[in-house]
């Protein structure tokens, strides 16, 4: 609260010596009025520091310094950006992204070298972050780019080129070609890096893979990243086996669950914190956390995160069908509702039927123009999911019987993050023998989560 002192109202300090100093006189009338006057001055002062103590806030703060209103999220070098009387109306139970919350950190860009990581999901509205960034005048330098591109069109996997943004003529530079970091030369000439991209908390999307590396390459840089966090449209549960070390990969850098429950700015702060950087240095980070967002919130993103990721089932039935990208059977690529579904031109019995074609996002998915057989999930979402559904894994290779059914174990372990789960599928284990295996992982891993946590 700003305090006020007394001198802002009363007159100055050596004319109100003068006046107390006087001695009364009847004679002197004018004395006598100029002491009233001042009796009256002083007590009105004293009503209006009294009022205006009671009615004054704090002026808003938006940079990112010593001056910010700052609160210490967890042992870590992490800062979490929090606005005592934020001066902004918010929709009442709509989550707030961190990107919408421009005011909190505008000031701090002011004559700064920015470099953006980002892609098609870094909305401000309907205004992309970088177009938003540009308009205010700020000084946008470069792009760095993850998998899938600044616009989110490259298949999976596909390597992303370096380029020129053609909308805004800035470099692109990719995170997903020939250098998954970025190099000193990259941020030779950039103050700060803004992280901006829509995450499913899930440990194979590699979107927090690309963060790991960013981070790094600040920390031995010594430049400050800048997060702005986003809900999690899995953040509701934790779920899977932890990654074992030597099944690291970009589709599992740390350890933790295949569901790992935690936004994009708390899973920053957990890097950071349990020294997964390497050689455990530590990145300078700022967070700046959503409103009107708890891990129970439901929350449905509005712009696809990746080509094959184009609706809330996909996104929720993700963790569990991907684990079949390192077996025989299709996941949908190539139709118009991949991770809805899946199939395999052997299965018998089922009346469902697909056949992947090439299209942009998919140009040469599994079975292309072979009719595949299969289940539609469409109708699967009736009820939220809080785990992982090892049935339809157990189920096709049962369908399969004999036919091959993880042609790729070393990318399945890798996604699973385990040998383990490969092990007991083709050992005949039930989904309930499977899962009480993870759980003393999960709870080591949950007593970890608990400190980085922004939401409830």
């Amino acid at each position: 609260m700003r305090t006020i002192g007394l001198e802002t109202f009363l007159p100055s300090t050596s004319l109100f010596r003068i006046l107390c100093d006087m001695k009364y006189s009847k004679d002197n009338a004018l004395v006598l009025n100029v002491r009233k006057y001042t009796k009256l001055l002083c007590l009105k002062s004293i009503l209006i520091l009294l009022v205006s103590s009671c009615s004054i806030q704090s002026p808003r703060r938006s940079t990112l310094s010593e001056n910010q209103v700052i609160e210490q999220c967890a042992p870590t070098d992490t800062l979490c950006i929090r606005e005592e009387s934020e001066q902004v109306e918010y929709p009442v139970n709509t989550p707030i992204l961190g990107i919408e919350r421009l005011h909190l950190f505008m000031d701090s860009l002011q004559n700064k070298r920015i470099a953006v990581v980002s892609n098609q999901t870094s909305m401000v509205g309907n205004v992309h972050l970088v177009d938003t960034l540009l308009s205010l005048g700020l000084h946008v330098e470069k792009v760095f780019a993850p998998e899938h591109g600044f616009r989110g069109q490259a298949d999976a996997g596909e390597k992303v080129q370096s380029s020129i943004d053609k909308k805004t003529g800035l470099p692109l530079i990719s995170l997903y070609g020939q250098n998954k970091k970025p190099l000193s030369t990259d941020l030779a000439n950039i103050d700060i890096v803004i992280y901006d991209i829509q995450d499913v908390g899930v440990r194979f999307y590699t979107y927090i893979s690309t963060l790991h590396y960013v981070m790094e390459a600040c920390a031995e840089n010594n430049k400050p990243l800048l997060v702005l966090d986003r809900p999690n449209p899995n953040g509701h549960y934790v779920d899977g086996p932890l990654l074992e070390p030597e099944y690291r990969s970009f589709v599992g850098m740390h350890p933790v669950p295949i569901v790992y429950g935690m936004t994009i700015g708390e899973y920053a702060m957990m890097i950071n914190g349990e020294h997964w950087l390497q050689e455990g240095i530590s990145c300078k980070l700022w967070v700046i956390p959503c409103r009107n967002y708890t891990h129970k919130t439901k929350y449905v993103i509005s712009v696809p995160p990746s080509p094959n990721l184009k609706s809330e089932l996909a996104i929720a039935l993700y963790p569990s069908l991907c684990l079949f990208e390192g077996t025989t059977v299709s996941v949908g690529r190539g139709t118009d509702r991949p991770f809805e579904l899946f199939g395999h031109p052997k299965f018998t019995d089922t009346s469902f039927q697909f056949t992947p074609v090439s299209k942009p996002g998919a140009k040469n998915p599994l079975y292309e123009n072979k009719v595949c057989y299969g289940f539609n999930l469409q109708n699967s979402l009736s009820k939220r999911r809080y785990e992982i559904n090892l049935n339809y894994l157990i189920q096709a290779k049962e369908i399969l019987d004999s036919l091959p059914f993880i042609d790729q174990p070393v990318f399945f372990n890798r996604l699973a993050g385990t040998s383990t789960l490969k092990e007991q599928l083709m050992a005949g284990w039930s989904a309930k023998e499977i899962r009480s295996t993870w759980q003393p992982g999960l709870d080591q891993f949950k007593t970890i989560r608990k400190k980085y946590l922004l939401y409830p």
